[in-house]
């Protein structure tokens, strides 16, 4: 009746799979499907997450497989209010790829945990790779997977491609900042 509707963008996401926090039981309902992992998991179950989002007149329908984040709804909400943000982000605005026309991308998306020993992730072009126990083994083999071929993350393939985990590797310890909030890899073991 306020027309509110038609100015408005809707998004329905969350930040992570589901969870055994508080009696959760996320086999019950198959929350995960195929995905292997749950909340405090770099796995797919983990971070993978639905996206929907309506903007009357604006979005066309349809679906997409363009890798965004969560991090990247800070940028999209200022630059819809018109903020200029002074200080650099890892998020891009999606604002342009909501709206059908040519936006930058990410080249790849990186995560890190501090709980449960320390764990890293990157996932770039159909690659994915998975660095568990970090803090107990900084220089610890990593996991590789093509989510292509097998998204459920069963198949650890790093063997066959040492190039690929090399690259892998390589983004994982350049994005890597030691932040005392949220340690993992301290300085003094941080090669």
């Amino acid at each position: 009746q306020k027309g509110i509707a038609d100015n408005t963008l809707i998004i329905f996401t969350s930040d992570n799979g589901p969870h055994r926090e508080n009696g959760g039981d996320p086999d019950f309902f198959n929350s995960n499907g195929i995905f292997r992992g749950i909340k405090r998991d770099l796995y797919e179950g983990g971070i993978r997450v639905p996206f929907i989002a309506n903007w009357k007149g604006v979005i066309k329908p349809g679906t997409t497989d363009r890798l965004a984040a969560l991090w990247d709804l800070y940028p999209t909400f200022l630059e819809l209010a018109g903020v200029k943000n002074s200080k650099p982000v890892d998020g891009i605005s999606l604002v342009s790829f909501l709206q059908s026309k040519k936006s930058k991308e990410h080249d790849f998306l990186y995560w890190e945990f501090h709980e449960n020993s320390g764990r890293q992730a990157v996932r770039w072009k159909n690659w994915k790779a998975v660095k568990l126990n970090v803090n107990k083994n900084a220089d610890g083999p990593l996991e590789l997977y093509n989510l292509n071929e097998d998204p459920s993350e069963q198949y650890n393939i790093a063997e066959k491609y040492p190039g690929v985990v090399t690259k892998m590797a390589s983004m994982i310890n350049r994005e890597h900042v030691y932040n005392k909030d949220w340690p993992l890899l301290p300085p003094e073991i941080k090669k």
